[in-house]
């Protein structure tokens, strides 16, 4: 399956094409770079990377339980124009799911216009009945948004599936452009790329903007961490530092006088906007799991009364829904009236009997995902798995077909990577953040993750993927 790549254009018959434009500039560099000196700055990137301690936890592991994520020094490259159209796409998106959670958990009018089924909410996990009715301080449930997304030629992007719930590798982002910048920084007064560096300062913004009614102009905002084992608490921990507010877990927290509150050195401290990076089922040991230790008793109460920001809202997690996730070219059109700018990927709901049987009897050529799934954990890769695996993934769908949805193996495009002998392509996908309260804010850039294995499709940091740093040029 030939591959667009996106700096050297290779065409779908293997001709390579002279250098893309946008990497233009970024070639020149790279043609008077002596091979040792990348080598020695790939290492030096693998040791600024280690002494700073960006490490991932890898659950079920217990050899490897923390890892360095592999950091790649080719830049990935878009050109402004693309990235208009990128960001459009995407707040065109985030607009539309936001309108869509707010919808479901009060009037309904998409079910009732038959364009999403009912059982798909009603039935689904991830839909909180807690949530029924109540609307979020300035009715935002979606503050911090990952949208993952693919390129299959110079003008083909899709939307691969919405991050809504707890999106995560924004500080891998960070880092990248900080360890880019220490390596090569003549480069960047040769290339205009746009900054990213004040993404702390922006999310902070965001949230602030995001406080409750009757919070104070300047809130207090503290981060919600699961604790140390948690596999992104290196990023819990950045993320609160670099804005300059509190990492917290649950045991540091409590309901006072209707008011969330956390423990300092000079007693209890009211917060106004909790980031929280825990799932719905831990967060509230009253409304949920009642065996979670990792939540604070009592938040979901403070939270109806309008006394505290949850950022993101609980419930969010049904946007995830990789079900929900199909029916989006129509979620968008029935919330904002026009096309989708960026395409989905066409897809089977397993859940249809139809559908089913045509995965069934085609999965050596399709990717079949849990619709509750992430990290590339629970997914078969026809085409590269065995016939003994497909059989045994065809019992699973035949078990559970609702848990499951398939989607065409895409020629997904490749970026160099610099390996030993020399460069060579290899698939990448995009997640670019995007914040939402007063406004809508999306960074110019994102985490690219790239498949580091000759041939993968799987990108995830969890399945060996590895990640670049993402310039965006200035016009």
């Amino acid at each position: 399956m030939s591959a667009f790549d996106e700096m050297t254009s290779t065409a779908g018959d293997g001709t390579d094409q002279p250098v893309r434009a946008p990497y233009g500039d970024y070639h020149r560099w790279l043609t008077e770079q002596p091979p040792e000196r990348l080598a020695a700055k790939a290492q030096d990137a693998e040791e600024v990377f280690r002494r700073t301690g960006i490490t991932f936890a890898v659950y079920g592991d217990a050899e490897a339980a923390e890892r360095l994520i592999p950091f790649d020094i080719v830049p990935r490259v878009i050109s402004a124009a693309e990235w208009r159209r990128l960001s459009a796409g995407i707040e065109q998106r985030v607009r539309a799911l936001n309108a869509f959670l707010d919808d479901i958990y009060h009037r309904q009018e998409i079910i009732q216009a038959g364009i999403v089924p009912q059982r798909l909410i009603a039935d689904n996990d991830a839909f909180l009945p807690q949530m029924i009715g109540m609307r979020p301080p300035g009715g935002i449930y979606t503050h911090i948004i990952g949208t993952d997304i693919v390129r299959t030629g110079p003008d083909d992007f899709f939307v691969l599936e919405d991050n809504a719930r707890t999106p995560s590798g924004v500080s891998y982002m960070l880092e990248n452009r900080e360890t880019m910048m220490q390596l090569f920084p003549e480069l960047f007064s040769r290339v205009g790329v746009e900054p990213i560096e004040d993404y702390p300062h922006l999310l902070r913004a965001s949230l602030a903007a995001a406080r409750p009614a009757g919070a104070p102009s300047q809130p207090t905002i503290a981060v919600l961490t699961p604790g140390i084992h948690n596999s992104a608490y290196y990023e819990h921990a950045f993320l609160a530092d670099q804005m300059g507010v509190q990492l917290v877990e649950g045991s540091d927290l409590r309901v006072i006088d209707g008011h969330v509150a956390m423990r300092t050195t000079e007693g209890y401290r009211q917060i106004d906007v909790l980031y929280r990076r825990i799932d719905d089922d831990y967060l509230d040991p009253m409304s949920f799991r009642p065996d979670s230790v990792l939540g604070v008793p009592g938040i979901m109460d403070v939270y109806r009364a309008g006394n505290i920001t949850i950022a993101n809202a609980p419930g969010t997690g049904i946007a995830d829904d990789k079900a929900i996730y199909s029916y989006m070219p129509d979620i968008i059109r029935f919330y904002t009236g026009k096309d989708a700018i960026l395409g989905n990927i066409p897809t089977w709901r397993c859940s249809e009997p139809d559908s089913l049987a045509h995965v069934l009897d085609n999965l050596a050529d399709l990717v079949v995902k849990e619709v509750h799934g992430s990290g590339g954990y629970g997914m078969l890769v026809g085409p590269a798995a065995t016939t003994a695996e497909r059989a045994a993934f065809a019992d699973k769908l035949r078990a559970r077909p609702g848990n499951y949805i398939a989607q065409p193996t895409l020629a997904l495009s490749t970026c160099p990577i610099l390996t030993e002998a020399g460069l060579a392509p290899r698939h990448v996908d995009l997640r670019p953040f995007v914040l939402v309260s007063d406004k809508i804010r999306i960074v110019p850039g994102g985490l690219t993750r790239v498949a580091l294995k000759e041939g993968s499709l799987v990108v995830n940091s969890s399945q060996g993927g590895g990640t670049k740093d993402t310039w965006v040029l200035r016009d």
